[in-house]
């Protein structure tokens, strides 16, 4: 896996990857403390207020970016991104007002919504080898699985030393070396970019998607992971300190459960789409994650007493690494059913439609679990997930990977060009 990390271009996007992810969690929690200096008891509003910003920001902003700078080089737009990042992160030490915090967040989140699609798309650009390109998505999941567990660590470990507020140099830090890591790369030579009017480059990705059997199954799917992903982040701080009275460590210890089952996956996933495609994988864990959540309901619905700490433990390390395998091939799909020069577009559909899904669940899980309890939330969003597994699996028939033709201005065959026989080969040629 650590093979791709040879080719020197890919080594630098995945360092600033790395360094914006830890700076980013260095954020997080700034955030919540600086949230709680301001507003008091009320800081969690601030931040699920905060939080609900962030996920309009990515559905709203992804796709209309995509379409603005469309003609534009994908490396000065990085750049611009983390530039508009670092520059947020410099204000948030300075604010005094809820409102401030709200503002900041749309403006570092939009850019986000900029970036995070835009660096998604040139990866296959640079990877061109199926192979090489599954390794740096396992090598993408690794990265965030593990930025989930140490970023809180050493903001702990800083926070013993520093203030809160300077965490946020951290931040800009981050930001900024990402911003000169891209700058370094060479990016591969862009297609020339088309004169299409503004509507029809803003609903280019969504009309890849509606014609693709594959992406619209992907849609379902991603449908799976939020209603199930959704009670994992909302709701495990309530099931650990209130349903189950335990401290404060059990949360991360559950959360890592998590964590590790997702890395566990990631690492072997590689090896595994050598020898079977993508489909059966991601229907599988789609099908798996689903019954899994049914499988936390039914767990949850004895009381706190009788609850068996082991078994949560593995359940979370089971929708931890069924989501992984449902999430780190779905770009293949994406790289697969676009082209060179609507490929920005695509990634940046996916973003906004999935973050969609998540705004939707998000609030539910939330006050489902406040309003009719934890296993009864726990079945409602595990029966929304079963529904749109089924509606996956009759979308998306083992006929749908159909092959297309090669990317525009490019004379080796683009990775669409390969149809689903070959994944079940061990090679995997763009």
């Amino acid at each position: 896996m650590l093979a791709v990390l040879k080719n020197p271009s890919y080594a630098r996007l995945f360092s600033a990857q790395v360094i914006a992810l830890i700076g980013t969690g260095l954020l997080t929690v700034a955030l919540g403390l600086l949230a709680f200096n301001i507003a008091g008891g009320n800081a969690g509003i601030v931040l699920g207020t905060a939080l609900m910003i962030k996920m309009v920001a990515y559905v709203a902003v992804s796709p209309v970016m995509a379409a603005l700078t469309a003609s534009l080089p994908r490396k000065h737009v990085l750049i611009a991104a983390d530039i508009v990042r670092a520059l947020v992160a410099v204000g948030l030490p300075f604010v005094t007002e809820t409102w401030h915090i709200y503002v900041l967040i749309f403006v570092l989140q939009a850019a986000s919504a900029t970036f995070t699609p835009t660096f998604q798309a040139v990866i296959p650009e640079i990877l061109p080898a199926e192979r090489d390109y599954t390794c740096a998505l396992s090598l993408s999941r690794l990265a965030y699985d593990l930025e989930a567990v140490l970023s809180p660590m050493l903001a702990a470990a800083l926070l013993t030393v520093i203030p809160f507020n300077d965490l946020f140099i951290g931040t800009v830090v981050g930001f900024v070396g990402s911003g000169l890591l891209v700058a370094l790369t060479t990016f591969p030579p862009m297609a020339a970019s088309d004169a299409a009017p503004f509507v029809d480059r803003l609903t280019r990705g969504v009309r890849v998607f509606v014609r693709s059997a594959e992406l619209r199954a992907l849609l379902a799917i991603n449908v799976v992971v939020a209603a199930c992903g959704s009670f994992v982040i909302v709701n495990t701080v309530v099931l650990v300190q209130s349903y189950l009275s335990r401290p404060e460590q059990d949360v991360a210890v559950l959360l890592a459960a998590y964590g590790l089952g997702s890395m566990v996956v990631a690492l072997l996933l590689p090896r595994a789409l050598g020898a079977v495609s993508d489909r059966p994988v991601m229907l599988a864990g789609s099908a798996l994650l689903a019954l899994t959540t049914l499988a936390v309901a039914a767990t949850l619905s004895a009381s706190p007493a009788e609850l068996s700490w082991t078994r949560l433990l593995i359940l979370w390390a089971i929708l931890g690494a069924t989501t992984s395998a449902v999430l780190t091939p779905s770009a293949r799909l994406l790289r697969r059913g676009s082209t060179e020069s609507n490929r920005p577009a695509v990634f940046a559909a996916q973003f906004a439609l999935s973050h969609a899904c998540f705004l939707v669940t998000y609030p539910l899980a939330g006050n489902l679990g406040a309003r009719i309890g934890l296993s009864s939330t726990a079945a409602i969003l595990g029966g929304i997930a079963v529904v749109a597994a089924v509606i996956a699996i009759v979308v998306w028939r083992p006929a749908a990977t159909a092959p297309a033709g090669p990317s525009p201005g490019r004379g080796r065959r683009s990775t669409a060009a390969i149809g689903e026989s070959s994944e079940s080969r061990a090679a995997h040629p763009a």
